[in-house]
């Protein structure tokens, strides 16, 4: 299972092509659209929220709400694109419509416009900057969306909230369930568990914002009912830790991943980092412990799998940083995109999305994923198999 986005950020709209996706899921707009209505929210967010209302609209692979078994089509339109058509348009300009284009030949410092130029030998930047934009990941939440209504269908649950923003760090969450989990980081500004890091974050925020400035933080997604043994410890490209771990990294402005107890390992002895395994009749083998986050070898162990991602300050800044134009090598401030302050609840949407695909392209590919029911029932005989292994 595959997907792929097209789309800019001021284009007309944002595409995603599903390849691989199981027949017979129930599938709706409604679905993905509670997902996309997630991902603008956060405090911190900047205008360009107040000016799109993401809707999904869905143009192929699925037929009187269930999926046919062939590529789904995803689209997402821009609504700013009103105020974009000469700017973006497809059709070829005329030499005299060159101002048109409102060049961009500044890089900003963070971000993939000078590199990209570099790549692709484009002395226009726009080029570069419309497309690296985090306005991508629209649709790969939408296809997140998808990925969840298919792991709900195998008795997988995910969740995500944010655990530091600008240095501010929540205690763990203490929650008996994910619905609760859930419930709680829905009803914060910055989808976060504890109600006084709640507080101090926003305030962080503010300062930022006061300051011309941007922080980032870290994001922790939660998946329970994973069965164990997807994955693979064969070959290091099929290790689904190590998959889940790229997704994570491919997210705008994400530069740290770890999992379970992560970079503290390296700090505590091995008595205090691996989980024991114990079985008994009725659970069948289990861990004492999750401190190595439900995975084993690159496979999961059927213990929730915890993911951490660490998302650096959006270099987008109102106070800017120094630049130099590729045209006359001279120095300038950057230029301001439309930003936010801060997007650390909004990329934990993101991250959530991000792990659910990479775990149903896993379940998919390993047992057989042509119809829902034969995939329901391939999951459930594993997750009975390691039970009584």
């Amino acid at each position: 299972m595959r997907y792929l986005t097209a789309g800019e950020s001021h284009g007309p709209q944002l595409t995603a092509i599903i390849e691989g996706l199981p027949s017979g899921l129930t599938l709706t707009e409604e679905n993905i659209n509670a997902d996309l209505a997630r991902r603008q929210k956060g405090y911190g967010r900047g205008r360009r929220m107040q000016i799109e209302k993401d809707r999904v609209q869905i143009t192929g692979g699925v037929r009187h709400g269930y999926t046919l078994g062939s590529p789904v089509a995803l689209i997402v339109e821009n609504k700013d694109w009103t105020h974009w058509t000469n700017i973006m348009g497809i059709e070829p300009l005329e030499e005299e419509q060159s101002e048109i284009k409102r060049k961009v030949t500044r890089p900003r410092p963070g971000h993939a416009d000078l590199i990209g130029g570099i790549k692709y030998g484009h002395r226009d930047l726009r080029n570069v900057l419309e497309r690296s934009s985090a306005r991508e990941t629209t649709v790969r939440v939408a296809a997140g969306a998808v990925a969840k209504t298919l792991l709900k269908e195998l008795g997988i649950e995910v969740a995500s909230h944010v655990l530091e923003i600008g240095g501010v760090r929540a205690n763990t969450p203490n929650y008996s369930t994910l619905k609760e989990l859930k419930e709680r980081t829905e009803q914060s500004p910055v989808r976060c568990f504890d109600e006084t890091a709640e507080k101090a974050m926003m305030e962080a925020i503010d300062q930022a914002k006061e300051n011309g400035d941007s922080i980032g933080g870290i994001v922790e997604v939660i998946v329970e009912g994973m069965p164990p043994g997807v994955g693979s410890y064969v070959h290091y490209d099929r290790k689904l830790d190590a998959k889940i771990a790229a997704a994570i990294m491919s997210i705008n402005a994400f530069k740290g991943v770890e999992f379970g107890l992560g970079f503290e390992m390296a700090r505590i002895p091995g008595s205090r980092v691996h989980d024991e395994i114990v079985w008994s009749e009725e659970e069948g083998y289990s861990r004492k412990t999750n401190r190595l986050g439900g995975f084993e070898g690159g496979m999961t162990t059927g213990m929730p799998i915890i993911v951490r991602g660490v998302m650096k300050p959006i270099p987008t800044l109102y106070k800017p940083l120094q630049s130099v134009d590729i045209d006359t090598k001279e120095p300038f401030t950057a230029s301001i995109e439309r930003s936010d302050s801060c997007a650390v609840p909004a990329a934990s949407v993101v991250a959530e999305a991000a792990v659910a695909w990479e775990l149903a392209a896993a379940l998919v590919d390993q047992f057989n994923g042509d119809r829902l029911g034969t995939l329901v029932q391939a999951v459930k005989e594993q997750k009975e198999y390691g039970r009584l292994f």
